[in-house]
């Protein structure tokens, strides 16, 4: 197959429009090769320009290099120019954060240059941080907007862009669609004015975020041994200052990982859901023996949990920590009238435990732009993919390193009464049910397999579940039957189709017989929905 004039055409087009020597460069030497009939890079130029990137789950993220379908200064130029121009104004406050990623520091300050220059009072945070701290200073300062370059736990090569609206939540529909509408009207990326005008942010005002979070333990205990990674990402130094504000000083860092690295050497995705990224902590919890071990994501927004269970150590899944600091927080929130939330794919055990604690609950569609929107007199929010939300009234989206603090205020709490992170959940599946969660997750190279995938379960649902669709407002799938629920949809933010599996077993024959039992069905829940999925 030979390159077609259109596609050479818009390939001339964005070398053209592209502020950038590096990646106009770098675009110039596909195209050529492509001309010369390389078809390896035939098809590399197709995937280039089959953008533009959209606005997912999470923002726009994809691969960092030239192209319509990359992240690159080009493409952070004309989406914070669609951005100016969807505000309406020329004036207001702006964040501008980044992480450690190749690329991050460039298009933080191309992001901030065009902001700038239309008018707008600019702040850029001083160096990678994590990302809740843009989302506490949007929110706390009244900003219009904030921009966060980051593509949180994604492969190496990806990067991305992040966008807080006033309030200092994540852009929802159909804020999104409008903003890609006026990215389209953008002229050509070299054209737009760009201005170094803009401000770095204080380390005082840094500083707020940390003696917010330092603020949030409810207990007295502080003895406590934690083992941590940051996972080659931002959070390493700044989740030990924040846990030593709190009072918990006795933490070992995994050194492996403590330092920011775009390249991730030690693992192969930086992501605490995926199996052995986490295993480096905990060898090291165990050779400390710590009593509870915390990794978080690359910008901080996840936080996971380790615990010593027998004699080995092992990763809570997202809904056990979820339903932990949930607990937690409405048993000692001052709301007289609060509310959690947590999203379609994830345990229904926080509903039960929000009923004995007389709170709301919510769910909504996945992601924390849903739920940071959940209602008034939120005051704890949680989804399956390890994203925490303990104090929305000042950051309103998941937040890694305040979860962690949090985490450690409970299981300091426990240890002074002899008890563990186990212990709690037992005590939990006692009082409202076992409630066991798995997931399927299938990752694919050709994206189109997964919505071919999706519309044959939706011709051919299977007859042993109660079929609900959640067209048009989400790609969803949801299959229930007595005591059991599943949920497919594809991920928002990786190249996945996933399957959220659950199953309720009442403890009537004490808690090991309804575990054995309860992992059964799991199991053979697992065995027949991939069959279905696959």
């Amino acid at each position: 197959m030979s390159l077609t004039p259109a596609l050479r055409d818009a390939t001339f087009r964005w070398i053209a429009d592209d502020p950038s020597d590096a990646t106009r460069t770098e675009l110039q030497g596909v195209l050529a090769r492509a001309m010369g009939g390389d078809a390896a890079a035939l098809e590399d130029l197709r995937d280039r320009m089959a953008g533009p990137l959209t606005f997912g789950t999470a923002g726009l993220r994809g691969p960092v290099r030239a192209g319509t379908n990359g992240m690159n200064v080009a493409t952070v130029v004309r989406t914070t120019a669609g951005l100016a121009s969807w505000l309406g104004t020329t004036s207001g406050l702006v964040f501008v954060g980044r992480d450690a990623r190749h690329g991050s520091e460039d298009f933080a300050a191309a992001a901030a240059e065009v902001m700038a220059a239309a008018g707008f009072d600019v702040r850029m945070l001083p160096g990678p941080l994590p990302t809740p701290v843009l989302a506490f200073l949007v929110r706390k300062h009244g900003a219009v907007a904030g921009i966060q370059i980051t593509a949180s736990h994604n492969p190496p090569a990806d990067n991305g862009y992040k966008l807080y609206l006033a309030g200092g939540s994540q852009i929802v529909p159909p804020s999104d669609g409008e903003i890609e509408k006026a990215i389209e009207a953008v002229p050509a990326a070299v054209s737009v004015p760009r201005a170094t005008t803009y401000t770095t942010v204080s380390d005082a005002e840094v500083d707020e975020y940390l003696e917010r979070v330092a603020s949030l333990p409810r207990q007295n205990s502080r003895e406590l041994k934690v083992a941590l990674t940051p996972m080659h990402g931002v959070g390493g130094a700044f989740a030990v200052e924040a846990l030593r504000r709190a009072g918990f000083t006795d933490v070992h860092v995994v050194r492996s990982q403590a330092v920011p690295d775009p390249d991730f050497p030690t693992v192969v995705f930086p992501n605490p859901e995926e199996p052995g990224a986490s295993d480096e902590l905990l060898s090291l919890a165990a050779s400390v023996d710590a009593d509870l071990a915390i990794a978080l994501d690359p910008d901080a927004d996840r936080c996971a949990l380790g615990v010593r269970d027998g004699s080995t150590w092992r990763m809570l899944r997202g809904d056990e920590t979820g339903v932990l600091l949930g607990s937690l927080v409405l048993s000692t929130t001052e709301s007289a009238d609060p509310l959690v939330a947590t999203t379609i794919v994830s345990s229904s055990l926080l509903k039960s435990i929000a009923a004995a604690h007389g709170a709301r609950y919510a769910e909504t569609l996945t992601g924390f732009k849903w739920l940071a929107r959940a209602g008034e007199g939120l005051v704890f929010a949680y989804e399956e993919a390890l994203g925490n939300c303990v104090d929305p009234e000042f950051v309103a989206d998941k937040d890694g390193i305040s979860a962690a603090v949090v985490a450690a205020d409970l299981a300091a709490g426990l240890k002074a009464s002899g008890r563990t992170l186990l212990d709690a959940l037992d005590q939990l599946a006692l009082d409202h049910g076992l409630h066991l969660t798995d997931q399927i997750s299938l990752r694919y190279t050709d994206l189109s397999l997964i919505g071919a995938t999706m519309s044959r379960l939706r011709a051919t649902p299977p007859a042993d579940f109660e079929s609900e669709d959640l067209l048009p407002g989400a790609d969803v799938l949801r299959w229930t039957a007595d005591g059991v629920r599943v949920i497919v949809r594809p991920s928002g933010t990786e190249p996945k189709l996933k399957a959220y599996l659950e199953v309720v077993q009442p403890v009537t024959d004490g808690l090991e017989s309804a575990r054995a039992a309860g992992r059964a069905r799991l199991a053979e829940l697992r065995e027949r929905v991939t069959e279905l999925v696959s």
